[in-house]
């Protein structure tokens, strides 16, 4: 089985590695494909390539560039179920999930096209006779774009769409756990043969390596990396070698409060929802809920039941399920140890609680804990797997403390009827989003950003688009006797 070929310069090409990494199946626990465990020497050509290419493709009409933006996502669209069935078995997705993950990442490049006419700039007054002061958004230059293993599809979609929009040339980079989706969108590339070469480059690696060389190489003017918070801190470190701007999502501790004026179903319908995505592993998912004392009883209730529906399995062999695996033995054994410390603190396991009992795979039950405490980890830590702890609180003040006592502040989410407790909660909590009635998931026309160690910036909508230039203010001064 031979590796995936890097793409640098406008051309496939071997490594300069010669070991390798094996890419796993999550449901089944097979070998699926192999990439080459990249070098230095592999980033060092990969940026010069993309350094090279900048200033002509910055130089390209707006209006082209969208056009090209544009046809990528056609070409998406017309792969669909190669993307789909790829995503589902190097990331262990369910068909529903998969399928929503690809169309947002065809609508994606569809949306961010649009804006090809719509880059402006600024014409301001002078204090001095005889002046103009125009401010130009440019684009930032070459753009290290790091794509996390959870949503491989998609985010490849948030930093290739936006970078090529915004003028910049790209190298990409994807999670070492799931690749294949992302060289297979580079196969296409290529054979569509629209972008000047160096535009585009794509390496894989190991992050520790790539990233660290990426961030800290002087060509580099922008990191945009999803991921954790070690991880983010690390390209932060390297990026500050070369005063690089850098563009974080990192992870989610999202709050979900339920309050006395809830309705239940619609909360436990919701929540479930943002439970489950992905098997726990998005950075919106709901991560503890608040729910309000006098209504605890029958939401817990409620949530345990539904939570018990879940069904989970192999995606390839049933396409109705709810959930898949989660991506690897690793993430599975720290899922079921932040449980078991759960237990030992004194929370209670009302549904799952332990993994799955199948012969392959990498399950976990769907877990609801009650008697959760803000103390205790599995409220302070981002779980990353299908498990709910549930905490009771008193009054309103009580609960926007208590949302808000958190190093994450990415995503949360509000359940009432009641229109003046809703604008108190949406205005009290420090978080970069929240939703109000419904599941937690952006819109790619909305901002994607957080506070806190949740991130820096974002790469949705125009502010997303925004991250990516850079401003340059001319002041042009004139003769008034000039003919």
């Amino acid at each position: 089985m031979k590796p995936h070929k890097l793409y640098i310069n406008g051309k496939f090409t071997d490594s300069t590695a010669k070991d390798t990494i094996d890419i796993v199946n999550p449901a089944t626990e097979e070998v699926i494909s192999r990439i080459s465990n990249g070098t230095e020497e592999d980033v060092e050509k990969a940026v010069s390539a993309a350094f090279k290419a900048q200033k002509n493709w910055e130089g390209t009409p707006s209006n082209e560039r969208g056009r090209i933006v544009r046809e990528i996502g056609l070409k998406m669209k017309e792969n669909r179920e190669t993307f789909i069935k790829l995503l589902i078995e190097e990331q262990g997705k369910s068909e529903e999930m998969a399928s929503g993950e690809v169309d947002l990442a065809i609508d994606y490049f569809q949306y961010m096209s649009e804006w090809s006419r719509r880059i402006e700039g600024e014409i301001v007054p002078s204090d001095r006779a005889n002046e103009n002061i125009f401010i130009h958004r440019r684009a930032i230059g070459v753009v290290a774009g790091i794509v996390p293993w959870n949503f491989p599809v998609f985010i490849l979609a948030r930093k290739v769409a936006t970078s090529l929009m915004a003028g910049c040339t790209i190298v990409l980079k994807p999670s070492q756990q799931t690749p294949n989706t992302a060289a297979y969108f580079t196969e296409m590339l290529d054979k569509m043969d629209i972008l000047p070469k160096g535009v585009y480059n794509f390496i894989t690696g190991k992050g520790s390596t790539l990233g660290n060389a990426l961030a800290t190489h002087e060509k580099v003017a922008m990191v945009t990396m999803t991921g954790s918070i070690p991880a983010g801190v690390k390209v932060m470190e390297a990026a500050a070698q070369n005063i690089t701007k850098v563009n974080l999502e990192l992870g989610g501790k999202a709050p979900a409060i339920v309050t006395e004026q809830a309705d239940l179903d619609l909360a436990v319908e919701n929540i479930t929802k943002s439970r489950i995505i992905n098997a726990g592993q998005a950075c919106t998912n709901a991560e503890r809920v608040y729910v309000h004392e006098s209504v605890a009883e029958e939401f817990t209730k409620k949530i345990t039941e539904s939570m018990k529906k879940v069904t989970f399995g192999d995606p390839l062999q049933d396409s109705s399920l709810d959930m898949g695996p989660l991506v690897s033995e690793d993430r599975l054994k720290e899922v079921d140890e932040m449980v078991q410390e759960a237990k030992k603190a004194g929370a209670k396991v009302l549904a799952g609680g332990q993994r799955a009992d199948t012969k392959k795979g990498f399950f976990y039950e769907p877990t609801v804990i009650s008697e959760a405490k803000q103390s205790m980890q599995i409220i302070k830590d981002e779980i990353f797997g299908p498990v709910l702890p549930i905490v009771t609180y008193n009054n309103i003040d009580e609960v926007i403390e208590m949302a808000n006592d958190s190093v994450y502040g990415l995503s949360s989410s509000v359940y009432t009827e009641n229109y003046h407790q809703a604008m108190k909660l949406s205005n009290g909590l420090r978080f970069g989003e929240t939703f109000v009635n419904r599941e937690n998931f952006e819109a790619v026309q909305g901002y994607h950003a957080g506070f806190r160690q949740s991130g820096i910036g974002g790469t949705d909508g125009k502010h997303g688009l925004g991250d990516f230039l850079s401003t340059q203010v001319v002041y042009m001064q004139y003769k008034d006797d000039h003919q």
